[in-house]
């Protein structure tokens, strides 16, 4: 529909004006929730923003409260969820258009939900996708520099995002749920909501003060985490958490979500045994085994900080040699990132072979390069030897699999569980398990490990 309206002849030059953008945003919103009857007014609606681990923390969160009892309805970035019904999100957006939205959260009432867990991205903060919705909970799960190009800044992103707070401050008996060892956590904490949750893994110090936290209804610090390739484990106040997911920034995740249920007045016993059964988001760490003798995980780590993170995650495993396909989502935007990814390529992976990952309008021969300038700073690196460059996605994997001994590790990172590719402003249809399946049976390798 926006497309549309900017092609109108005239209006296309008054869409460039912030205040009528504004009113434009507002007014659909407006007019969304009217259609659909302001579902949200008979939902508990839990927004979840931040940066990285908001589609992983919202299906922990609805996962353990429809373990719970509470039926719940879910929207993110991967999947939709409407009680004991899933499918995947194919719209390529975080956050649903307002009309979408709206209709989606009223289908969850007529399935008889009571709770709704929303991604709630920056963007659409941006857009007013949130207005008219009746948010409960507002949880924040960390902030790196992002979309600095779209929002003018990162002062200006994280007041995105803070928007989602102010906007449930206005409510009586308003949650906030907060990871204290981020460094923006004052930031989101200064908004006077009605009741706060805390959260934070000890390895590393929380980035708010004793006094901050002891006006919180409840401070969850996981003080003892144990990291294995079978899942994790994690002390919380005292009580022993495990869960399937790998990796720290997974513990962060599970935490969370158990904050934001803990915020909701579910016992310890109901969040224990929701996370110990929670499976895996698709496309984040899963694996994928075929027989091979080695390991391989996709990934849905597109930038710097979630490649780092995943990457660190590998070690878990032990691998002989890491081998990871990369690349970055352009469309002209936060180009510094490019770079930046190959450096954090070259410290974590032995073997890096750069591709295509949503080049949108852009040469995706030059984005290759431009990522694989920042491992190729480092003299060990050489060109056909142990840092590869391929256009096409499709080969791109192969080579990765194909370029694994036994005991290795290969890390498809970019894309992650998503359902298409952007490029030359088409939208192609794209799925990385089943491409890298194909590779893997064409290898010889057909039958599923026990």
């Amino acid at each position: 529909m926006l497309d549309k309206i900017k092609r109108i002849p005239g209006v296309r030059y008054l869409y460039r004006l912030p205040f009528l953008l504004s009113a434009y945003h507002l007014t659909l919103a407006f007019l969304g929730a009217l259609v659909y009857g302001f579902p949200s007014r008979r939902l508990t609606v839990i927004g979840v923003t931040g940066t990285k681990g908001k589609t992983t923390t919202c299906n922990l969160i609805a996962h353990i409260l429809n373990a719970a009892g509470m039926p719940t309805g879910l929207a993110t970035t991967v999947n939709f969820r409407i009680r004991d019904r899933e499918w995947s999100n194919t719209t390529r957006q975080t956050m649903l258009g307002r009309f979408q939205l709206q209709k989606l959260l009223r289908a969850m009432v007529r399935a008889g939900c009571t709770h709704a867990v929303v991604e709630t991205s920056s963007e659409g903060i941006r857009q007013y996708r949130h207005r008219f919705i009746r948010y409960h909970a507002a949880l924040i799960t960390n902030l790196y520099p992002e979309h600095l190009d779209q929002h003018g800044g990162l002062e200006n992103y994280r007041a995105a995002k803070r928007k989602l707070f102010e906007l449930i401050a206005r409510r009586p008996g308003s949650v906030g749920i907060y990871n204290l060892a981020d460094a923006h956590a004052e930031y989101f904490l200064a908004v006077p909501v009605a009741t706060k949750y805390g959260y934070y893994l000890d390895t590393g110090n929380p980035a708010v003060g004793a006094a901050a936290r002891d006006q919180m209804a409840e401070v969850l610090l996981a003080d003892r985490l144990e990291l294995g390739p079978a899942g994790t484990s994690l002390s919380v106040n005292g009580i022993v958490l495990t869960t399937r997911l790998v990796g720290e920034f997974n513990a962060a995740n599970s935490l969370a979500a158990a904050a934001a249920a803990r915020a909701h007045g579910l016992s310890w016993n109901v969040i224990g045994a929701a996370l110990a059964a929670a499976e895996p988001v698709a496309g984040r760490m899963e694996e994928l085994k075929l027989g091979q003798p080695f390991r391989v995980l996709i990934d849905y780590a597109y930038d710097p900080s979630g490649l780092a993170a995943a990457l660190a995650a590998t070690r878990i495993y032990q691998p002989r040699r890491t081998i990871v396909l990369t690349g970055i989502a352009a469309g002209h935007r936060d180009r510094w990132q490019r770079p930046a990814m190959g450096e954090v390529a070259d410290r974590g992976a032995d073997v890096i072979v750069v591709t295509t990952d949503d080049p949108y309008q852009e040469d995706p021969a030059l984005i290759i390069d431009q990522v694989a300038a920042g491992a190729l700073q480092n003299p060990r690196r050489k060109l056909g030897e142990n840092i590869f460059k391929i256009v096409d996605r499709k080969e791109a994997i192969a080579k990765a699999l194909a370029l694994a001994e036994p005991g290795d590790l290969v890390l498809l990172a970019g894309k992650g569980g998503e359902t298409a590719m952007k490029i030359n402003g088409r939208k192609v249809g794209w799925d990385e398990r089943a491409v890298a399946t194909e590779a893997l049976k064409a290898m010889g390798f057909r039958q599923p490990l026990a």
